[in-house]
């Protein structure tokens, strides 16, 4: 796999022969909110992705046909239109690579969702998706009819970016949310020490994050302690899941693999020495399902 191109703002990813993977960062009126757009055409090589928590949403958009399949482990299917909205997820899911040969989406900074769910707290979303009709009405239609028309994907990023400006709804995450979650993604202090210089108490802390990042503190920690932990055993200086256990905050080894079964359904060994030509940032290509 060639590493990432950048050519204007579009981040460009080409994967073998054929897969072409193209990030875009937001304009300056949703960058607050969005961390990129991205757009995914042509199937890859492999069947199916795995996609892996990460604390954030994700709007998705599939261009080639009005559907988006979910799949669970145990290879259950749920169906939605062509345009959902992902929820902050505390376990993996799957999709059928084959199904998106050509989809675009957003993904969202944390707390970043909140002003585009149309009075629908991101924490009612925890570990699930909801078709964008159910939020947007109409608006969802036109969109997605004028990103299937497009004529270049140039010409699709322009659309999307417009309608992110003309569906922010005024309203905003708690400020203070978005700084506590920051400090818990980098894992060096505790919750109630965090929840305690918010100035809030611990019981509306806790609900108020919940509602504007769509997990509660406690699991969005447990996930950015997992991202952190696989991203450090990519790393050339990796030297074995104990220390890389003791480093991460984990109580020890058992309690690493542990939290790697839970977010990614397999070992810590299998996810670090597994593919590595996955498409999409977090998501895990597999052979088979």
């Amino acid at each position: 796999m060639r590493g990432p191109v950048v050519v204007g703002v579009d981040a460009v990813r080409q994967t073998r022969a054929r897969m072409l993977f193209l990030k875009h960062r937001p304009a300056a009126a949703v960058a607050e909110f969005v961390e990129y757009l991205w757009l995914v055409c042509d199937a890859p090589v492999h069947g199916w992705e795995r996609i892996l928590p990460t604390g954030t949403l994700e709007l998705v958009i599939n261009l080639n046909e009005d559907q988006v399949r979910i799949y669970d482990q145990a290879g259950a299917c749920r169906r939605f239109s062509g345009m959902v909205l992902s929820g902050a997820y505390g376990r993996p899911f799957l999709i059928d690579t084959a199904e998106h040969a050509l989809a675009m989406g957003v993904h969202f900074r944390c707390g970043g969702a909140f002003p585009f769910t149309r009075g629908t707290a991101p924490g009612e979303l925890l570990d699930g998706h909801v078709d964008v009709r159910m939020l947007w009405g109409s608006d969802a239609n036109a969109l997605r009819e004028q990103l299937c028309s497009a004529g270049s994907h140039a010409e699709r990023f322009r659309i999307l970016e417009r309608a992110l400006v003309l569906a922010l709804d005024g309203r905003r995450a708690d400020a203070r949310v978005a700084w506590a979650a920051s400090r818990l993604a980098r894992g060096t202090e505790g919750i109630r020490v965090v929840a305690a210089e918010t100035g809030l108490s611990h019981r509306h802390f806790v609900s108020v994050f919940r509602d504007a990042l769509g997990m509660t503190p406690k699991l969005f920690a447990r996930v950015q302690r997992f991202q952190r932990a696989l991203a450090a055993a990519r790393k050339p200086t990796f030297a074995g899941w104990g220390a890389l256990a003791s480093e991460s905050g984990y109580y020890d080894q058992a309690h690493l693999i542990r939290e790697f079964r839970e977010f990614a359904a397999c070992t810590p060994s299998e996810l670090r020495e597994g593919p590595v030509h996955s498409v999409k940032d977090h998501h895990w290509a597999l052979s088979s399902r």
